[in-house]
């Protein structure tokens, strides 16, 4: 491979994607995880030089869930930061902390972070193909091809392989890991000997990898408990919190139950994620921070085993406060137009309806009142929605029911609904937003589309429905429209904002980001984490 830099690097790691007629197989074959996956993981680590007990000098946190794990790994990260060395911490006891997440949403080097900051794009290619290099050698010392089927893992896997290879080289002394799916055959479970785990909110989700039940996904979830490390879960339906208790008493863990911290629930503290749901992700990171940091030395730190709800300290609260997750509950203001973008990357049953609950509480919150008639002067609310891989009609349903009930009306809660592909631009995708583990002649088709338009017009006939083949399209035309009403109303408020709200699915999410911060003028203003 002559090119080393990034982009080489993601067109290589783009290779090792399994297509969509594996993933659907597999889906549809109801084989469940891979019980092999963890040897198969070790037998990689041996490849480029390593054992799973190297990785107990990064004293991991690991982290699982169905909902709100990278939001609380992100509150986790942003506390710990606040004891990185500073003026007010003279002797710490942390340099470097890594925080291992996915998926991405524009970069994949998002994926692998250090100190809250995503890798280089020369750190990336560093260590990208430092794996690389070993894989191939070992390869060969096998007499087998560089090149050939199985002489590299998958897309996650080698990104794990490659993230935990970056901290050890970077020397991280602290790294918080989320699983990708499930837990207890989930690539990231070679980590041995975590210093902390941390279940969040479970749900029905990857039914086809974990099962359909709440008893079956809490096995696989309880997976990365062990023995000698502290575990920790917020308040579970009884069906899973009981698989919960039994595995962690198979491995003799306490398994400790974390409910709202009172200074969370009573809004002393204004969390730097918006959503009332945020409250239980950073109460859980509030007790897993506080253990991991008492297991380095602070022992001024009160004991959440045994304190329920510790008195924050003030680098605490500042973690809550300053902490950043793009893409989940998220809003971003356009200063010269009349927009305000709502983001949030919802893509199961549950999450999608946290992101319904969300918007209609920023409905409520906005200048105008929430209801929608034909007046012309009315202010539009738009819907930008896409799910390429899941029952994308259901969560559609379950969007539109959830912002009726939460809002208590009868009226519509959109004037304009458009369904998009999750393809960026008319020129196509960024490398790191290429995905080819969809049904193209669908997405070509736009199949799955016109079918979500058809389902809205009939859940919802007052509204104006739209199919668009881009992201960069769909965005186009919510401006359109909010420029047409801002033109024909004959009174608008300076601070009366056309609401768009993005959700669906990451991918969209991810790419309507790309579209929007490639333009100028939009800003940021409060952001959260939507599942």
């Amino acid at each position: 491979m002559e090119q080393r830099d990034y982009s080489a690097a993601v067109a290589a790691l783009n290779t090792l994607q399994s297509n969509f007629s594996i993933v659907d197989a597999i889906r549809k074959s109801g084989r469940g995880m891979n019980k092999q996956a963890i040897p198969e993981m070790i037998e990689w680590c041996g490849k480029i030089g390593y054992e799973p007990s190297d990785f107990d000098r990064l004293r991991a946190i690991h982290v699982a869930g169905t909902k709100g794990k990278g939001s609380t790994s992100a509150f986790i990260s942003s506390i710990l930061a606040q004891y990185l060395p500073s003026a007010e911490q003279s002797n710490p006891k942390l340099q470097k902390i890594g925080l291992y997440t996915s998926p991405h949403l524009r970069f994949v080097r998002e994926r692998i972070q250090i100190n809250d900051k995503a890798l280089s794009e020369e750190e990336f290619a560093k260590y990208f193909f430092e794996v690389w290099d070993r894989l191939e050698a070992a390869a060969k010392s096998s007499d087998t091809a560089p090149d050939a089927p199985g002489s590299k893992p998958v897309y996650f896997r080698y990104l794990t392989l490659m993230a935990l290879h970056a901290y050890l080289r970077e020397s991280v002394d602290c790294a918080i890991i989320e699983c990708g799916i499930g837990g207890e055959y989930d690539s990231t479970n070679i980590i041995a000997h975590p210093t902390i785990t941390a279940i969040t909110s479970l749900g029905i989700d990857h039914v086809a990898m974990l099962g359909s039940t709440l008893s079956e996904i809490a096995w696989h979830k309880a997976g990365i408990f062990k023995t000698g490390s502290v575990a920790f879960t917020v308040p579970q339906p009884e069906e899973a919190l009981t698989v919960l208790q039994e595995r962690a008493a198979v491995r003799s863990v306490s398994l400790h139950i974390v409910d709202r911290h009172p200074d969370l629930q009573n809004n002393t503290i204004r969390l730097g994620l918006s959503g009332d749901f945020q409250k239980c992700n950073a109460s859980l990171a509030i007790a897993v921070a506080a253990a991991h940091l008492r297991a380095l030395g602070h022992s001024s730190i009160p004991d959440p085993t045994t304190t329920p709800h510790i008195p924050l300290p003030l680098e605490f609260k500042r973690g809550l406060e300053r902490v950043r997750w793009p893409g989940r509950c998220e809003v971003r203001q356009e200063p010269t137009s009349n927009i305000a973008w709502h983001i949030d990357g919802g893509h199961t049953l549950d999450s999608i309806e946290v992101a319904g609950r969300w918007f209609a509480e920023q409905i409520r919150a906005a200048p105008l009142p929430p209801s929608i008639s034909s007046n012309r002067n009315q202010r539009p609310r738009i819907l930008i929605f896409n799910q390429q891989t899941r029952d994308a009609n259901t969560l559609a349903r379950a969007l539109y029911s959830t912002l009726q009930t939460s809002l208590v009306t009868s009226t519509s809660p959109f004037t304009h609904v458009i369904f998009t592909t999750n393809q960026t631009f008319s020129t196509g995708y960024k490398p790191d937003l290429v995905s080819v583990n969809t049904n193209k002649s669908d997405v070509d088709s736009l199949a799955v589309q016109r079918a979500l338009a058809e389902t809205w017009k009939k859940i919802d006939p007052s509204a104006e429905v739209d199919v668009v083949r881009t992201i960069e399209d769909a965005v186009v035309s919510a401006r359109v429209i909010a420029q047409d009403w801002g033109r024909n109303a004959e009174e608008v408020e300076n601070d009366s904002k056309v609401m768009v709200l993005i959700t669906g699915s990451l991918h969209l999410v991810g790419g309507a980001i790309d579209v929007l911060e490639s333009e100028e003028g939009i800003e940021e203003s409060s952001s959260g984490q939507g599942l």
